[in-house]
């Protein structure tokens, strides 16, 4: 395995010491690493993985030195039309070192989202053009890899590509935890909006823990799971696949279980969700502060205000709580209002140790929904 000091030191010494991206579960120790030694000027966690594409170009156009981009393979698809129009040697030729996790890689089990991501990833970057190698798990054989890529891309100006296998980086803690002291968590906070829903509600789910914790929420109960929709991949895209829902059945009401990661990632859906008004639509947003799933990465959610930004695009009503008491309180004047409405939710970093995932697959969750929705 490879220590992430290690790789880190050995990327400062090809001339790289600027990282852009969104966290990754297969590189979270590296994630973790850079977070505490890079400063905030050369650790920028993005939006999104093209956002982080943009940022990476923009420190190159200022300083000629080759940045970083680190990301899950599920982002590739954010990060494909910025690599195709903006760095590539056809358009501007700027030359990026790109970090992917290689989740569902085919052979190792994983989770259903990532099969497919998994049996494309290498595809995807030679349909793009990038060359990429796997990285080896030793170090001198990585280090080598890392000054070959470096060599290209001078020699080139084009893109290159790391691509991660599980358990490649060594363990590595984040020392630099920003608390955010707040008391409720978020498994709590899920369970009490959850019990204040009608029978015929209908709850669209983020991916991660969100969905994780109503799907064990439901078991616990010995309730089913027809009225839930679990959004385990296409991260940022729950809002958008409720509005669907919402338009389109306006006797019932669509509940948006969001978390502060998702929903920064596209947050111009959230003009979208306004200006179609839909009476029936409640955005609950989880807000952390941090990628919870992918090692407690910070995200900028409990920096900015997204009640305000809510209400500037038009939501009708936009809230925030951070107790139990003020949630139970103002769920009883969200459920008498017309939406589209926004419920911030602000709770505790931090999950269950032993919280499951889902025991039903993807299919089964759509069909059960589709059923209920139906009758």
């Amino acid at each position: 395995m490879i220590r992430p000091s290690f790789f880190y030191d050995t990327l400062a010494s090809n001339g790289i010491n600027f990282y852009a991206g969104v966290p990754d579960s297969l590189l979270k120790q590296l994630c973790a690493y850079i977070t505490d030694h890079a400063d905030a000027t050369h650790n920028i966690i993005a939006a999104n993985e093209g956002g982080a594409l943009g940022v990476a170009a923009g420190h190159y156009l200022a300083t000629r030195q080759i940045p970083v981009v680190y990301m899950q393979n599920s982002g590739e698809g954010n990060i494909i039309n910025p690599l195709a129009s903006l760095t590539d040697k056809d358009v501007y030729n700027i030359p990026v070192l790109l970090l992917i996790g290689w989740r569902g890689r085919p052979g190792v089990h994983d989770e259903p989202q990532h099969v497919k991501q998994g049996k494309v990833t290498l595809t995807l970057l030679e349909t793009m053009g990038v060359r990429y190698e796997v990285l080896s798990k030793d170090e001198v054989q990585a280090a080598a890899q890392v000054k070959a890529a470096v060599d290209y891309m001078h020699e080139t100006g084009e893109v290159f590509a790391l691509v991660v296998e599980k358990d490649t980086f060594d363990s590595y803690a984040l020392q630099n935890v920003v608390i955010n002291y707040l008391t409720m968590t978020r498994e709590d906070a899920i369970q009490t909006v959850a019990a204040a829903l009608a029978p015929r509600d209908v709850i669209v789910s983020t991916t991660g823990m969100i969905s994780r914790e109503l799907f064990e929420y439901r078991t616990a109960k010995g309730e089913g799971h027809e009225r839930d929709f679990l959004t385990v991949g296409s991260m940022g895209h729950a809002s958008q696949i409720a509005l669907g829902i919402a338009m389109e059945k306006p006797e019932r009401r669509v509940w948006c279980f969001d978390g502060d990661g998702a929903a920064i990632m596209h947050m111009g859906g959230l003009a979208i969700v306004a200006s179609k008004r839909p009476r029936n639509y409640v955005h609950v947003v989880f807000n952390n502060g941090a990628h919870d799933s992918v090692g407690g990465q910070p995200t900028v959610g409990l920096d900015i205000d997204l009640p305000a930004i809510a209400k500037a695009v038009g939501y009708a009503h936009a809230y925030s709580v951070s107790t139990l008491e003020e949630l139970t309180a103002r769920l009883d004047d969200v459920k008498q209002q017309a939406g589209p409405m926004l419920l911030q939710v602000c709770v505790k970093k931090g999950n269950r140790k032993d919280l499951g995932r889902p025991t039903t697959t993807p299919v089964q969750n759509k069909e059960a929904l589709m059923d209920f929705l139906e009758d």
